[in-house]
């Protein structure tokens, strides 16, 4: 009897510490072309074995794959973090030297435990829902927003950052990783959106009220134009805005914002030009009715701002990064406490429009509800 398919994967993912601990003890498999080629031999002998566990003939949807294989780099981004943590020993240390050395960052460390855990965790659920024939597509976007965040800020942070001028053959293999969720999200995103069913007198009562009667959406706007104001600050602080409160807030609340790591500095021009945009529209779809496009696009979003946040926050705070660059202890508070605020508006917005869709329905044209139906 074959066991689950998602069990399957677990146990071929275990498989990651084993080669790393492997190639750490054999001198030969630790030159920088060597390394990448033994990833891309253990990426093709896991898919292979994967291939061996699917019962004969059943057809698979082509986003198992990518699942199914992303979740070997997240076994080894967990075995990075619990190494760095001082958990585990004689795993990545030759990789950190000759593979991607950015790894032992801070940011890089908190993004390792995310893919470890949250990646990792939605892969098997993900998978589990997919062959019990049920939809994942929720899921699915909500990793799509995370690993395409952690790649857009990953790839031009360690580029232009400190790491730039180390770069070896492995870390290429992230283009790809790059690109692949880009496809997956197109994939997801031109497939139905799972519409709730709600009676056409509901959509109408709620598509009816303004956006004062509507206590909740009104705070979330709030909550959105302060992420807005929030992320153009921030960005203005790391183009080297010659304010006064600019100057002020780098050195004296987050000067982790100048990091030459690189990571922080991506993150806040990302936000910028990237994420006020969206804030910009969510507000708007919490003043229309009928933006039905909002129960896709706030999880995307929601998955995207809870990863680099969680980084963003770790990395402030974290023993790997100099002292000089971290939350200053007296300011601690008020800083975490508006970075958790940014990551938990997109989430809050999210679970808003997903418990009660009604607004977000396209709207009932005149006559078609039952009320209208009685009055004629």
């Amino acid at each position: 009897m074959r066991p689950p398919v998602e069990v399957s994967v677990f146990l071929l993912s275990l498989l990651a510490p084993g080669v790393l601990y492997t190639m750490n003890n054999i001198p030969a498999l630790q030159e920088p072309l060597p390394i990448l080629g033994m990833g891309m031999v253990v990426l093709g002998s896991f898919l292979l074995l994967l291939l061996l566990t699917l019962p004969n003939k059943m057809k698979v949807d082509p986003l198992f794959y990518v699942f199914a294989v992303l979740s070997l780099p997240c076994m080894v981004g967990l075995t990075n973090a619990l190494e760095q943590s001082g958990f585990i020993s004689a795993f990545m240390s030759f990789y950190l030297k000759m593979g991607e050395p950015h790894l032992s960052a801070a940011y890089a460390v908190m993004m390792s435990y995310w893919e470890g855990v949250v990646h990792f965790a939605l892969f098997l659920a993900i998978i589990h829902r997919m062959f019990k024939g049920k939809s994942y597509r929720s899921l699915g976007l909500l990793w799509a927003g995370s690993s395409i965040a952690h790649q857009v800020v990953l790839i031009p942070g360690v580029v232009i950052g400190k790491y730039g001028s180390n770069i070896r053959p492995a870390f290429w293999k992230n283009v790809p990783l790059f690109l692949v969720p880009f496809w997956a999200a197109s994939l997801l995103f031109s497939r139905p959106t799972e519409m709730p069913v709600i009676t056409a007198d509901k959509i109408a009562a709620e598509q009816n009220k303004g956006l004062l009667s509507r206590p909740v959406d009104l705070l979330l706007s709030l909550l959105l134009a302060g992420a807005m104001a929030f992320s153009v600050f921030r960005g203005f602080v790391v183009l080297d805005c010659p304010l006064d409160v600019c100057f002020t807030y780098i050195y004296q609340y987050e000067p982790y914002l100048k990091d030459p790591v690189g990571f922080p500095r991506v993150m806040m021009l990302v936000y910028l030009f990237y994420g006020l945009p969206l804030l910009t529209v969510f507000i708007y779809g919490l003043r229309t009715p009928g933006c039905s496009w909002m129960l896709d696009w706030t999880l995307f979003f929601a998955g995207a701002m809870a990863q680099t946040q969680w980084c963003h926050i770790g990395a402030s705070l974290h023993s790997r990064t100099p002292f000089t660059y971290r939350v200053p202890a007296d300011k601690w508070w008020p800083v975490i406490t508006l970075n958790v605020l940014l990551a938990a508006a997109p989430a809050l917005l999210a679970l808003r429009c997903h418990i009660n869709a009604a607004y977000f329905m396209k709207p009932v044209p005149k006559g078609q509800t039952q009320n209208d139906k009685k009055k004629n």
